[in-house]
């Protein structure tokens, strides 16, 4: 065996598929970046729970009798007080974007330090405060990160704490604290044997405890006057000072500053920070190395969760909005195409349409499905011409065709070029002027010719929309598209035909006039979605394109989700370049700009954007449950489900479909809308990727025909 035999022997390595992988891989980064979000607003680990007052008989009394800085370090057990006329003005809860500011601008004023102690999800989220706070001379000290009661926290979640809010020091300015107040803590002598044993832990990790000797207690707003008066130490003491620079309206605390502090210092009080008051070095450090790129990092990522959840909601809103007005126009515009298609005497012009009409079948290993197909055809009640253009196929499909022998029906061989090039083909070869373009698993019912080819009597149509059905629909993933197609395509026809903007004939079932498709050159294969990019080059041309609702096909769907992604790719990425293709139409006139500033922007918003926003709703049910709130989260889950329930409901009966299927339907929208956002955002990373994508066959099992109309449906 040679070297070029031994290796063409070897089993190829399946490669890895990087698009799909990356689509994953995007909505794993959004997941995790929403729940980062939630951590850091205290909506992801919080807990509120606070511990009622316990007895205090394992307290030191020089810790209860002591003064409010605590200093358990290395095994000690003391207690440090203020010196007299030393004030240190401490602010909890902050950074806050609205009133911290206006808090440091006070002391600024009046030319005073305080000590601030922040918590971690605070500085994360406004790292650019405690920045300003360590530039204008103040102190920093930590106040855990999710500010628990940490009586009720095992050692890990205390550990867990204070490494958290170091982090978002360094991430926020650069450096490390020593000082630590404990959340819902109070004077030393309210020190109890739940609390203790904690303050002793923390102290063990290197922290000085900070209580306080003063509590103004603005956060219950009591007045300006009554915070000066609690704030305002016994005459000539010192004191620690406890205020509040987060956590609710906080004008009256920015208030008392600015009177309190002249009349302390006019009194010889000074204002400093807790080090200068004790005359010990600054409880502050500068981080560097890799403690400083990790803050940074953690705090850049916490600025893009923000970012990012905010787009989110805003996206949220755009697919509610979305979501709501397309339900309500195709309601709208719906039941008026139905009242003016089905009201009695209708037609589409002077005379019914009786000439004879082309049906192109360009096939590709159709073996399994295109006897039923052909045969369908055949079986109709309008006059055709069966052209079979077998598209190089390996299954023997022209075979099948020919040994068929059925009047009126020929094959065309080609080599394989394309379903584009086939249907051209076909058109080369066709003896009439109605062309009808079907798919080689597609079956007809016996009028579907007759009633496709109608609207033609009115000569400004050039095309007509033929309503597919799901033939296959036995199976969850088959009564899915089934809705979808019932739905989402039919409903959306008939709201596209009112609006004058069709967007796609399907391949499944349309017809087009001869004329028309050999003035816009005929079908193209720019794109992989040639049915949308003649139906809106047809636009642009100025032929109206229609929709014919009795113009019945039933298609063979795919019956797995690999089959269902291959498929749906394709479609998106097709449209996708499709849209590109003539976006020129926006800025043009006559019926080319019309399609372009209707057309197109609705075609974007409903078969692009809205599909790929429409997974935001599901993410936020499932965040909403987790971690509240869970009634409205659920309300209104609910609530979007039943106007999709309404609007499914009424487009079936516009169909005369049975609505068992809709049983499925809550389901279909937790799984099947996120099969489809996937599918869609692997179809923008391919498009921004450059990416080329090649046509997928899909497998057929050859067992879709059309059913038997009852009597009444035949009258």
């Amino acid at each position: 065996m040679t070297p070029r035999t031994a290796r063409r022997a070897l089993p190829r390595r399946r490669r890895l598929p990087l698009r799909p992988l990356l689509a994953f891989l995007v909505l794993l980064a959004t997941l995790a970046m929403l729940m980062l979000h939630g951590y850091v607003h205290n909506e992801i680990l919080a807990d509120h729970r606070v511990r009622p007052e316990a007895p205090s008989e394992r307290v030191p009394a020089k810790i209860t009798d002591g003064g409010p800085v605590i200093d358990t370090r290395g095994g000690r057990t003391d207690s440090l007080r203020v010196p007299e006329r030393r004030i240190v003005l401490t602010f909890d809860d902050g950074p806050d974007p609205t009133w911290t500011p206006q808090v440091l601008d006070a002391l600024k004023r009046n030319h005073a330090r305080a000590t601030f102690f922040v918590t971690g999800t605070m500085t994360s989220r406004y790292p650019e405060l405690v920045r300003r706070m360590v530039d204008e001379g103040h102190e920093v000290g930590l106040h855990t990160f999710n500010h628990p009661d940490l009586s009720y926290q095992s050692k890990r979640r205390v550990d867990w704490e204070l490494s958290q809010g170091q982090l978002a020091l360094a991430g926020a300015a650069g450096i490390r604290s020593s000082l630590f107040r404990p959340p819902y803590s109070s004077f030393a002598s309210a020190m109890d044997d739940r609390s203790w044993p904690v303050s002793k832990y923390v102290g063990g990790r290197g922290y000085l405890i900070v209580l306080n000797d003063r509590d103004s207690e603005d956060w219950r707003r009591p007045g300006v006057e009554e915070i000066i008066r609690r704030a305002t130490p016994a005459k000539g003491k010192g004191a620690v000072v406890l205020m509040h620079d987060s956590g609710g309206d906080r004008s009256q605390t920015v208030q008392a500053i600015d009177t309190l502090l002249p009349r302390l210092q006019h009194e010889g009080y000074r204002f400093q920070t807790l080090t200068e008051a004790l005359d010990a070095p600054s409880a502050d450090t500068p981080v560097t190395g890799v403690g400083l790129w990790t803050g940074k990092a953690w705090t850049a990522l916490v600025k893009a969760a923000d970012v990012l959840t905010t787009g989110l909601v805003v996206g949220l809103a755009v697919i509610g909005v979305l979501v709501f007005g397309r339900f309500g126009l195709m309601l709208l515009l719906s039941a008026a195409h139905a009242r003016r298609t089905r009201r009695r005497g209708f037609r589409w012009g002077p005379a019914p349409v009786t000439e004879p009409a082309t049906v192109l079948v360009p096939a590709y290993n159709e073996a399994k499905c295109i006897e039923n197909t052909v045969r369908s055809l055949v079986g109709g009640d309008h006059p055709v011409e069966v052209i079979v253009v077998d598209d190089g196929s390996a299954d023997g499909t022209a075979r099948i065709v020919e040994g068929l022998g059925l009047p009126g029906v020929r094959v065309v061989r080609q080599h394989n070029a394309g379903k584009p090039a086939a249907l051209n083909r076909g058109l080369a070869n066709a003896g009439h002027d109605l062309i009808v373009m079907m798919d080689g698993d597609t079956v007809f019912e016996p009028s579907t010719v007759r009633e496709l080819v109608q609207p033609f009597a009115d000569p400004r149509v050039g095309a007509v929309a033929g309503n597919a059905k799901v033939g296959n629909k036995d199976t969850l993933i088959g009564a899915w598209q089934h809705i979808e197609y019932v739905m989402g395509f039919n409903l959306d026809r008939r709201m596209y035909d009112v609006l004058r903007c069709m967007p796609t004939i399907p391949g499944a079932v349309g017809a087009f006039r001869r004329t028309a498709l050999e003035r816009v050159g005929g079908m193209s294969d720019d794109t992989l979605a040639e049915d949308t990019d003649i139906t809106m080059a047809l636009h642009r041309d100025g032929w109206r394109v229609v929709y014919a609702e009795k113009a019945r096909a039933w298609t063979e769907a795919p019956e797995s989700v690999q089959q269902l992604w291959s498929q749906r790719y394709r479609w998106s990425y097709g449209t996708m370049q499709a849209i590109w293709k003539h976006r020129r139409a926006v800025l043009e006139r006559g019926p080319s700009g019309r399609f372009g500033r209707v057309g197109l922007p609705l075609v974007a918003l409903f078969m692009v954007v809205a599909p790929l926003l429409a997974p935001l709703i599901d993410i936020f049910l499932v965040y909403g449950l987790v971690f509240g709130p869970t009634q409205k989260t659920i309300a209104s889950w609910f609530a979007v489900l039943a106007v999709q329930a309404v609007c499914a409901a009424y487009a079936f009966a516009l169909d005369r479909e049975r609505l068992t299927p809709l049983i499925s339907l809550p389901l279909q929208q937790l799984l099947y809308r996120q099969l489809m956002y996937v599918v869609l955002l692997q179809s923008w990373i391919t498009a921004l990727t450059g990416g080329r994508l090649r046509w997928q066959k899909l497998r057929r099992k050859g067992g879709v025909s059309a059913p038997v109309p009852a009597e009444g449906a035949l009258r």
